[in-house]
């Protein structure tokens, strides 16, 4: 729709028509989840425009209803079925926009009644009914198979609307889009809701439960280690597949189904355009070509299609995409933009992760919370994807990143991006400041760090230093470390030197901050240190 409202306003005389297969156009798929809770309490508000709606504001032809099945680019035609037959419709353009459909795993009793996805409006009105069929003494079993946005988002609502709810995944952390640590503000969230996170677990087979015992719920769900889950309803959100077949049988060029496309979304057949999420995207960071289901680059793509179609003289290239992403998981909020570890990993990127957990504003202003930032920088400087968690203040600090990246700018120019502050919003110096300056000291030398991740491996060459309070210490602390408070460093020098002999110092805190300034002082006295980056708190989520 964001190409067909695109392309009227740049011809008034085209004769534009939208073939849908479903019973709704421009509906907000991104709002279902908050359906189910009765956040979004009418089903009217998810329809966003009508055919109607869009006949008298842009003369466009929507038909409901009508599914393309096949194209001939030599008739310039698409086959169209609906219930009364097929028919060809002739086009001078046509486009794609067919997106994804739920992926189906391979799971024996998957066709089971109360067994379902979330795609449609009709799917959240119907989940919906089944969770206002609860009561007091029967809250509605829910499992939830997948672990991503679609499946997290639907747990959270769905433990609103007071269902009992268990989230089964084989990966070993939810939201992939994101590095595990950062992932376990997300499980430590849906724990607190009350919700039951199995990872590392599938699901062999769902069977109906025998109607002879005590089981109140009409499935019953085997997980591959053998555990049974009794439910009312079964969710599958395992990702998607692109809707792509009729296209390729007409002979279009996908790779693993995805449509290919050129920088102005024009595909390998004439007069032929694809947008969205059914389309390969060209990745910002590393220049793979992948699938990415994000509203933002559909409707982007959308509008510059018909500008390529109808003024293509102004028209502007598809802009690599950042996969720029945020989820709230009750009261966390989790973000991110740019490649995470694995993805850079993959493609033999090299990088270092910056850890910060700063305030999202003021400290002295009431309410100031830490935002957990992470901050993947190549060896160039060049920032290469960031992540954050918080209850506030995340989304700001994503769109700060996302807009750096795109820009091209290095993590040390973030040092001088002039950003709003008062106390309520911000600090003088906002946590974006601090990842330039913790950039800037490590290529400077001012800094050295070791990852959580490797601690495993350098730990027994090094003598761990812990520089919290006592108190701190005595509560948790690495079985080879020894306590001296970073206030009291300059008065142990020479015992440090001595207990060090010809190791390393790996020097801990809770965050990162009290080891640097530790590192500074050792430094000085020509002491080889580390900082363990994100400190204790960073790797008490690796644990």
């Amino acid at each position: 729709m964001s190409c067909a409202a695109r392309a009227r306003r740049l011809d008034e005389n085209a004769d534009i028509t939208v073939l849908e297969k479903t019973d709704h156009v421009s509906s907000a798929s991104c709002g279902l989840p908050y359906h189910l809770s009765g956040t979004i309490a009418s089903r009217s508000a998810l329809e966003v425009e009508t055919p109607e709606s869009l006949k008298a504001s842009l003369n466009i032809d929507v038909r409901l209803g009508n599914e393309a099945i096949g194209i001939d680019p030599v008739a310039r035609t698409v086959t169209v079925r609906t219930s009364d037959g097929t028919t060809d419709v002739p086009y001078d353009a046509a486009v794609i926009a067919t997106g994804t459909r739920s992926a189906t795993p391979p799971i024996p009793g998957l066709d089971s009644p109360g067994v379902t996805t979330l795609r449609t409006i009709e799917d959240a009105v119907s989940i919906r009914s089944v969770l206002e069929d609860g009561n007091d003494d029967h809250r509605p079993r829910v499992v939830i198979i997948g672990a991503g946005f679609i499946g997290v988002e639907a747990a959270e609502n769905m433990i609103a609307a007071h269902a009992s709810v268990s989230i089964v995944d084989g990966g070993d952390h939810p939201l992939g889009f994101v590095d595990p640590d950062i992932a376990s503000y997300a499980t430590q969230s849906l724990q607190a809701l009350g919700a039951d996170v199995l990872m590392g677990t599938t699901v062999a087979r769902i069977t109906a439960a025998d109607p002879s015992s005590d089981h109140t719920t009409p499935l019953r769900v085997t997980l591959s280690n053998g555990d049974p889950l009794d439910a009312d309803l079964v969710l599958v959100a395992t990702g998607v597949v692109p809707n792509s077949e009729a296209f390729a049988a007409a002979g279009i060029r996908t790779d693993r189904g995805w449509i290919d496309v050129d920088e102005h979304g024009a595909t390998s057949l004439p007069n032929v355009w694809a947008a969205g999420d059914v389309t390969l995207r060209t990745d910002r960071v590393t220049g793979s070509r992948h699938p990415l289901a994000l509203a933002g680059p559909s409707n982007r793509e959308g509008r510059l299609v018909a500008d390529a179609i109808l003024d293509p003289d102004h028209a502007r290239p598809f802009p690599p995409t950042l996969g720029t992403a945020i989820i709230r998981v009750g009261h966390s909020v989790i973000g991110a933009t740019g490649a995470n570890a694995t993805t850079l990993t993959r493609a033999g990127i090299a990088f270092r992760t910056l850890h910060l957990q700063p305030s999202q504003h003021a400290g002295y202003y009431p309410g100031a919370c830490e935002v957990d930032l992470r901050v993947h920088v190549g060896s160039d400087g060049r920032i290469l994807g960031a992540q954050a968690a918080g209850s506030e203040g995340v989304d700001k600090r994503i769109d700060v990143m996302a807009t750096a990246i795109t820009a091209g700018l290095t993590a040390d120019d973030l040092i001088d991006l002039d950003l709003a502050y008062a106390p309520p919003f911000g600090s003088a110096k906002d946590p974006i400041n601090f990842v330039g300056y913790m950039a800037q000291d490590l290529s400077q030398g001012k800094l050295t760090q070791t990852q959580a991740t490797d601690l495993p491996d350098v730990i027994g060459s090094m003598m761990v230093l812990d520089v919290r309070t006592p108190r701190e210490f005595e509560q948790w602390h690495l079985p080879q470390a020894i306590n001296i408070p970073h206030t009291r460093i300059r008065d142990h020098i020479e015992d440090i030197r001595r207990r060090a002999g010809a190791r390393p110092v790996l020097l801990v805190c809770a965050s990162g901050k009290r080891a640097y300034l530790a590192h500074r002082i050792l430094d000085h006295h020509g002491i080889a240190s580390s900082v363990l980056s994100g400190g204790m708190n960073t790797l008490g989520r690796y644990l």
